[in-house]
């Protein structure tokens, strides 16, 4: 697939319907050329145009695992002059969604069923997000925990969130 076609194919329908992972195939699209994580990162945005609310950018993508970062800025503070606590559960939440994503079989597709968030300290400057997540094998309907945990640059952890993630079969089109 050339990265013209992914770009094509990258819309909300694409993701929850059809026979093909588009996040994998975008990420392995992009992640190889100069600039792509930075495209990835804003196609994410226009996909889901709540989570394009923070300037985050997602660093590394792979079967299982998802890093993604997000720059301290005006727009995510809060009147405490740190990074506001939904900011961070927006992070939380893109953070393992991606790794999930990432790692569906082809016809699987998911949705957060619950998700709970312990903030440890104020979160100033960068802050870094990863999520390690256990093998997905099929798109049966299954419930899954993916741990999310949020760093400053110092490798303070500042949150751990867990997400409760639905996963079941892409609908037959």
């Amino acid at each position: 697939m050339n990265l013209a076609s992914t770009l094509a194919a990258f819309s909300p329908r694409s993701i929850s319907h059809g026979n093909r992972n588009v996040v994998r195939d975008a990420w392995d699209g992009l992640a190889r050329v100069p600039g792509g994580a930075r495209v990835f990162s804003r196609m994410l945005g226009l996909v889901a145009p709540y989570t394009g609310t923070i300037p985050a950018r997602v660093e590394d993508l792979r079967l299982r695992h998802a890093r993604v970062s997000l720059r301290d800025g005006r727009e995510v503070r809060n009147h405490l002059s740190c990074i506001h606590a939904v900011a961070l559960v927006n992070l939380a939440e893109l953070t393992g969604n991606l790794a999930l994503a990432y790692s569906l079989p082809d016809d699987a597709r998911f949705i957060v069923a619950g998700l709970s968030i312990e903030y440890l300290r104020k979160a100033r400057g960068t802050i870094t997000a990863t999520a390690d997540i256990e093998p997905i094998g099929a798109s049966e309907r299954r419930e899954y925990a993916v741990p999310v945990e949020m760093r400053d640059a110092s490798g303070d952890v500042v949150a751990r969130a867990s997400l409760r993630t639905l996963v079941g079969p892409k609908p037959r089109t």
